[in-house]
């Protein structure tokens, strides 16, 4: 099972192994010194959920966390109007490389978008489609990457705008993402996470922050079946009223010790956030 939602190291490795993981020196890998397969800590991803992990990707290696399809509707927003939005993402990818052992690279984009607004009231119907932005992130492992009941991490995000037909807002953008892990009893485990972007104004003048919030607790349900239930918040300094809360369910599923499958749907708390985002995708590490 993924480590993010299910902070089991010593039901994925023996004891033995998990000593050894433990004692053993591993800042002497890097990205041309790959970690040992027997040394490596068990499959981290930051999906489904939008809590990022706290555990870096071991160095040497790669991974792939990809959203077959994500749908999302919403009808109900703040203005009240008889408007509704379907939104398409077609193979959105986190594609990672780990290049120190508490360090890896991310880069984030979205091969395909589409995006169709229906206003009822006129029978105006517009649409966007094609390629999305492109997210450059870092993760860095303060501790508890190999051990211990807490883990935490910096990662930095650069967004650039690689947007078509309008997707986007057109400028660079960037911020600071804060993930905490804790290891609860019961087998549950919690994930914290603080994140603080900077985003250009709507007539382009000058930058604002916005900050994210949330709270996700997973447990296992049933051999590599895992499940899990979170709570995320926007809010935008620059119009609090604007809040964006959604419920999100989701659950995992472990073919392996580097494939996990997962879906889930994120419901809308508040008229800012879209009514229903269903999704499914994989996670493969390498």
């Amino acid at each position: 099972m993924s480590r993010k939602n299910h902070l089991k190291l010593i039901s994925v490795f023996t004891l033995t192994t998990a000593a050894s993981l433990f004692a053993a020196d591993k800042s002497q890998f890097h990205l041309f010194n790959p970690t040992p397969r027997e040394w490596m800590r068990p499959l981290s991803t930051d999906r489904p959920d939008k809590t990022e992990s706290a555990y870096t990707l071991d160095a040497g290696h790669f991974q792939f966390e990809l959203d077959a399809l994500n749908y999302s509707y919403d009808r109900h927003n703040v203005d009240r109007t008889d408007v509704s939005v379907e939104s398409v993402n077609i193979a959105p990818v986190n594609l990672k490389v780990g290049v120190l052992n508490n360090v890896d690279l991310q880069l984030v984009l979205n091969p395909y978008s589409s995006v169709r607004q229906n206003d009822r009231t006129t029978g105006r119907v517009e649409k966007r489609s094609g390629f999305n932005d492109l997210f450059i992130r870092s993760k860095f492992n303060i501790w508890g990457n190999d051990g211990g009941r807490t883990a935490l991490a910096l990662m930095p995000v650069v967004k650039i705008p690689t947007n078509q037909d309008g997707l986007g807002n057109g400028s660079v953008e960037g911020g600071l993402i804060v993930p905490l892990a804790v290891e609860l009893p019961s087998n549950w485990a919690m994930g914290l996470m603080t994140e603080v972007d900077f985003v250009r104004d709507d007539f382009g003048s000058s930058y604002h922050p916005e900050f994210i919030n949330t709270i996700t607790f997973g447990h296992d349900i049933c051999g590599n079946l895992g499940g899990y239930v979170e709570f995320f918040s926007l809010v935008n300094e620059k119009d609090t009223s604007n809040w964006i809360g959604t419920l999100d369910l989701g659950l995992t599923y472990g073919l392996s010790e580097d494939i996990q499958l997962d879906a889930g749907i994120n419901i809308g708390l508040t008229r800012s956030a879209d009514d229903l985002n269903p999704f499914f995708g994989i996670s493969w590490r390498f």
